[in-house]
């Protein structure tokens, strides 16, 4: 894939995602860079015990600014992920125990959702074009 995007990670008006020309929607590349800052910050660079598994973007505001004659996006994501090992638990859980008697699935998915982390983030874009 192609893309033609500089700038900076989006993390004010000051350092925004800049996108040029694209083949792709631009609401879905957003979400798609959006994903990997999120990644990066939550996964990749921490230590094995402070990762986080099982992440999810979903956009849930958008605004429109200007400012010097220069249009911003300001894109708002609500982040949910999980602890990895905690993940890695509740996969496993779920494989062995789906369709036995002893499963209760409705505890499961209760635990689940006590164990996942919500967070909103902002991320800034600029399209040239």
């Amino acid at each position: 894939m192609d893309l033609d995007i500089s700038g900076g990670w989006g993390y004010d008006m000051h350092q925004p995602i800049v996108l040029r020309e694209q083949t792709l929607p631009h609401k879905q590349l957003q979400h798609t860079l959006a994903s990997m800052r999120v990644q990066l910050e939550m996964s990749m660079t921490q230590p094995t015990t402070h990762r986080y598994g099982g992440i999810n973007l979903s956009e849930t505001g958008r605004e429109s600014l200007k400012k010097h004659h220069i249009l911003y996006e300001k894109v708002t994501y609500h982040v949910t992920a999980m602890k990895e090992s905690d993940y890695s638990y509740f996969i496993d859980a779920y494989k062995k125990g789906y369709g036995t008697e002893t499963f209760d699935i409705e505890a499961h998915f209760d635990a689940r959702k006590k164990a996942t982390l919500h967070r909103d983030i902002i991320v800034w874009f600029y399209i040239k074009g």
